[in-house]
């Protein structure tokens, strides 16, 4: 069973049964963002079988937490939402004290279901999370629909400068 978050919606750790639907919402999440880079028209679907093989592998992962909410009461409509975070090591500097900096990806509410509190639930707990982590800093992308919520939970613009390059 899930747990509420205040007045939330129950949210529970992400289990096996539920890779179809984290599958399902994470390709929505880039249907969603459109644009050439999220969405390439050239793209296929077989990066939807390697997305299954890794989530998997980390429904179990130490420094991976995935978050969800039920459709409904009995959980036969699918995930409503998800959320997911991860921990990631880096090397410790004057800004980033113990090197550890977190990561919310993949926040998506079933369009069926928005507006009722969903990513609100998740964020809180996956910061929860996080903070028993002792991150020293949480990084995201935020959609522009995403953004307002963001900020409300203390998200700032980020002070690195960012480039980015495929091999």
């Amino acid at each position: 069973m899930g747990q509420r978050m205040g007045n939330g919606p129950a949210v529970r750790q992400a289990v096996e049964y539920d890779l179809v639907e984290l599958v399902r919402l994470r390709a929505l999440l880039f249907e969603n963002l459109g644009g050439h880079f999220f969405h390439p028209a050239a793209a296929d679907d077989d990066w939807l079988d390697a997305l299954a093989v890794v989530l998997k592998e980390q429904l179990t992962a130490d420094a991976v937490r995935i978050l969800v909410v039920d459709g409904d009461d009995d959980g036969d409509r699918g995930l409503a939402a998800c959320g997911i975070a991860t921990v990631e090591q880096r090397l410790p500097g004057p800004h980033l004290r113990n090197g550890r900096i977190g990561h919310v990806i993949g926040v998506v509410t079933d369009p069926a279901y928005r507006r009722r509190g969903h990513s609100r639930s998740i964020m809180r707990g996956l910061l929860d999370w996080l903070r028993e982590r002792e991150v020293a800093r949480v990084d995201l992308y935020a959609s522009a629909e995403g953004e307002p919520l963001y900020r409300e939970l203390g998200f700032t613009n980020h002070p690195d400068p960012a480039l980015y390059r495929r091999p």
